[in-house]
């Protein structure tokens, strides 16, 4: 099978998997002190993502791009405070201060938001798109894994985070 002809498939199964990954993002929160923030934080592109994962012509509806454009805007700016906090407040390792764990999901909040903007116009994905949704799309899983098998960075973790995993 050709590369073009496996794009629309890609697309979808990266779709898939993002899709997963926000719900799994959703639901680990239901222990974290502001819980009600962060289901939603996740929730939205769950949806959002499934939507496109489902119909990738979706993009370029004026409620999905209304909804996904806001909610994007919110985790941008939220994400600036929080590259804020820590660069003036930081006190422990780099993995270690909450403030980062949060920026990192927002940021990949706002990059496959992004992403799936860009597929209204061509909703197979173009070779570039396809390979940063692959790598976006890997991206969290990979590191669930590596942060899940590695003690030492769990041993540090609060109270809230260790009884998720």
């Amino acid at each position: 099978m050709a590369p073009a002809a496996c794009g629309p498939a890609v697309w979808r199964a990266c779709n898939g998997l993002m899709a997963v990954f926000f719900a799994l993002a959703a639901v680990v929160q239901v222990n974290d002190p502001d819980a009600e923030l962060w289901v939603v934080v996740y929730t939205i592109p769950a949806i959002l993502t499934l939507l496109v994962g489902v119909n990738p012509l979706v993009t370029g509806n004026l409620i999905w791009k209304t909804v996904s454009r806001m909610h994007s805007m919110l985790c941008m700016a939220w994400a600036a405070g929080l590259v804020y906090h820590f660069l003036f407040y930081t006190q422990q390792d780099f993995l270690q201060e909450e403030e980062v764990r949060e920026l990192s999901g927002l940021l990949i909040v706002t990059a496959w938001m992004s992403l799936c903007h860009t597929s209204s116009k061509n909703p197979a994905g173009g070779r570039i798109q396809l390979v940063l949704a692959v790598i976006i799309a890997l991206f969290p899983f990979v590191s669930w894994v590596y942060i899940y098998m590695d003690k030492e960075t769990r041993s540090s973790w609060p109270p809230h985070c260790k009884t998720m995993i």
